[in-house]
């Protein structure tokens, strides 16, 4: 990329040994460095990725946000975008990046990124999902302790091409993550003092499923988009019954769970 200003990838991990070579290679050809921000891999993330010719730096966990903020911060590029390690870039993104760095049209660009999903990728059920990745540094910072805000100045373009993200390794694994982010979540909306309503827990699931489903064109993916649309349903049930169980262990002691 000798004609194009110096791009830095940021990578999060942790014990990410079956993705992590994936992503490092979809970017390989693009990136002036790698940058891999590990929080403690016990498996063979760091040596897998030295091994591709990543530099990879060290910090414990606080939340998604400081990661980045971090991260970002060791990157040494003008432009940085940032990669989960369960992801990787099509050839059609790519090319899309080197044209964005160098036309200078934008500061700040989203990608779609697409989902894996029972043996194939989502054509309408979490699509569009625009994310912003790639930007000049300086003009991205990110805020939130659970899922990341992104906070940003300057002009946004889209870029083509997708993301492709293989976030879940089964159908189980899909599920186990519903529910353990559904109890992450109860507990930030306690910390930040939000109330249990009895009408959210009866109401909101129905309507997020029903957006997924129908609104979002979910049904078009078959029993795949139907799956997807239950987990929803099922994640902001639990959400709310979570929340009413803290709300219940503050008020009558946490023996009561013994």
């Amino acid at each position: 990329m000798a004609n194009y200003p110096k791009l830095s990838v940021l990578i999060r991990a942790k014990d990410e040994e079956k993705n992590i070579g994936r992503a490092i290679k979809s970017v390989k050809d693009l990136a002036d460095e790698v940058i891999v921000l590990d929080s403690g891999s016990k498996d063979n993330t760091v040596a897998i990725a030295k091994h591709l010719g990543a530099k990879v730096f060290f910090k414990e966990w606080e939340d998604y946000s400081s990661q980045l903020n971090y991260g970002i911060g060791l990157c040494e590029g003008e432009w940085v975008f940032v990669l989960d390690a369960d992801e990787e870039l099509t050839k059609e993104l790519r090319q899309s990046i080197k044209t964005a760095i160098n036309s200078g049209e934008f500061e700040v660009y989203m990608v779609n990124r697409r989902t894996y999903y029972m043996g194939r990728f989502l054509s309408h059920t979490w699509q569009p999902e625009w994310r912003i990745r790639l930007f000049k540094k300086g003009k991205v910072r990110f805020e939130g302790k659970l899922h990341e805000k992104v906070v940003f100045s300057g002009r946004v373009g889209k870029l083509k091409g997708y993301l492709n993200h293989y976030s879940f390794k089964s159908l189980y694994h899909h599920y186990a993550k519903s529910l353990d982010y559904a109890r992450m979540m109860a507990e930030s909306m306690k910390k930040e003092g939000r109330k249990f309503r009895i009408y959210n827990l009866l109401f909101n699931p129905f309507w997020s499923a029903f957006k997924v489903y129908f609104l979002k064109l979910g049904f078009l993916d078959g029993l795949r988009g139907l799956s997807v649309a239950f987990s929803t349903f099922l994640y902001v049930f639990l959400k709310y019954i979570f929340l009413l169980e803290l709300e219940l262990k503050e008020r009558y002691g946490d023996e009561l769970w013994k």
